[in-house]
């Protein structure tokens, strides 16, 4: 074993320890400071704006070195209007409602006693991701609002961005007189430590990994301690045969191309076989003009431009300029298909029937489900969160955008006068 591989227990032992420790203090903070703290925080995100570029252009070019696609260089990319974006969702998150405390039921019972079920924070969350740094400070304000400790295992490309933005969250808590280890970062790019992160069951109490299959398959197989599943985003747009034309091509062309790198994005169409001429057509074309690679099936295939989709096109995310499409003989074809090849994240129909927008909606299940409306819009802050800690695609305890008051838990509050149970 070699000096480093001795040295990352000890490391990680130690950045669990004090995690736990912060939280039992987060755990009663008073709202006023946790605003304070992230306040500051946006605040400190604008003052070292050009410092947060310049550590961006690092992350880069060592993601250029390793060869990252385009799309995944995309998500690593932080410009003015990104910072922006961080700054909006911090001031977003502190201005929310603190979910800490609040009393979810309460109740009387006949022998006395009031019962009360309260949110109460998880604890300590770790948080896996890759590429994207803005989950740095997502992450870092939904935990510190609902009054949980974090630690902070970004990608290895990510690395000095994300330094700078948990700098910009510890500027806030020592701002506002709360502990600074409630947001730590693992300060390695050794994936030594992201193996012992998944082992610390006495001081980490939820694993969030987001990211893609690789990562979360990695997490869900050796983490021993509870993992809410972020899994891929394989987004179905399914076009009915009563979708408006206008509002097919608007919204199938916003979904695919707006970030073709987000776990929102569109990587399947379904054209209704009535459609497929008319709406379908149009809309293929239109993908075509737009640059997008369309994997067609047969049917589509006389379109001018497609290319054959293979079998390992369905169910699979691009996060790239590529969609697959395929025709299908009615909702009920379209509803078969995503339950085989979904990953239970978002599906959108488009239709103006609103008995076929019910059944789409009764008849499956992914944790989020459109009616005429962009898959890019499954997104915490799009959902009025102020920002997520992602996708959660499971169906244990979050599921969809997962805000402030997801990453709480409950706890009882009973209240007697002496009362005692026969």
């Amino acid at each position: 074993m070699s000096e480093l591989e001795q040295t990352i227990p000890e490391l990680m032992a130690d950045i669990g320890a004090r995690a736990k420790a912060a939280a039992a203090e987060l755990a009663f903070a008073d709202p006023a400071a946790k605003r304070i703290a992230l306040e500051t925080a946006a605040d400190a995100v604008l003052a070292r704006r050009d410092e947060i570029i310049d550590a961006n252009a690092r992350d880069t070019a060592y993601g250029r070195e390793k060869g990252l696609s385009d799309a995944m260089l995309d998500r690593l990319m932080l410009d003015g209007a990104r910072i922006d974006a961080i700054v909006k969702g911090l001031r977003a998150v502190a201005g929310q409602k603190d979910p800490v405390g609040e009393v979810i039921a309460e109740w009387d019972m006949d022998s006395g006693l009031h019962i009360q079920r309260v949110r109460t924070p998880l604890g300590v969350i770790g948080v896996i991701y890759e590429s994207r740094p803005n989950v740095t400070a997502d992450a870092g304000a939904l935990c510190l609002k609902s009054g949980n400790a974090v630690i902070l295992r970004g990608g290895s490309e990510s690395y000095h961005s994300a330094g700078v933005l948990v700098e910009c969250l510890k500027d806030g808590l020592r701002a506002a007189n709360l502990p600074e280890d409630a947001v730590q970062r693992v300060p390695t790019r050794d994936r030594a430590a992201v193996k012992e992160l998944l082992t610390m069951t006495d001081t980490v109490d939820v694993i969030v990994p987001r990211g893609g299959k690789g990562l979360v398959g990695l997490v869900q197989k050796e983490a021993r301690v509870p993992v809410f599943a972020h899994l891929e985003g394989i987004c179905h747009i399914y076009i009915d045969a009563a979708a408006d034309p206008e509002k097919a091509l608007r919204v199938v062309l916003n979904a695919k191309t707006r970030r073709t790198g987000i776990c929102g994005s569109a990587e399947c169409l379904l054209i209704h076989r009535d459609v497929v001429d008319t709406v379908g057509q149009g809309v293929i074309k239109a993908l075509l003009d737009a640059g997008v690679e369309v994997r067609a099936d047969a049917t589509l295939q006389g379109i001018a431009g497609t290319v054959a989709a293979s079998d390992d096109d369905w169910g699979r995310e691009f996060l790239d300029m590529i969609i697959a499409a395929r025709v299908v003989d009615d909702i009920d074809a379209a509803i078969g298909h995503i339950r085989r090849y979904g990953s239970s994240h978002t599906e959108a129909i488009i239709t103006e029937d609103d008995a076929a927008a019910a059944r789409f909606f009764q008849r499956l299940d992914s944790a989020i489900l459109m009616r005429n409306a962009s898959t890019q819009f499954a997104d915490g802050g799009e959902f009025g969160m102020g920002a997520e800690i992602g996708i959660a695609t499971g169906k244990m305890h979050a599921r969809g955008p997962v805000g402030a008051e997801q990453l709480t838990s409950f706890k009882y509050l009973v209240t007697g006068d002496g009362t005692t149970r026969a």
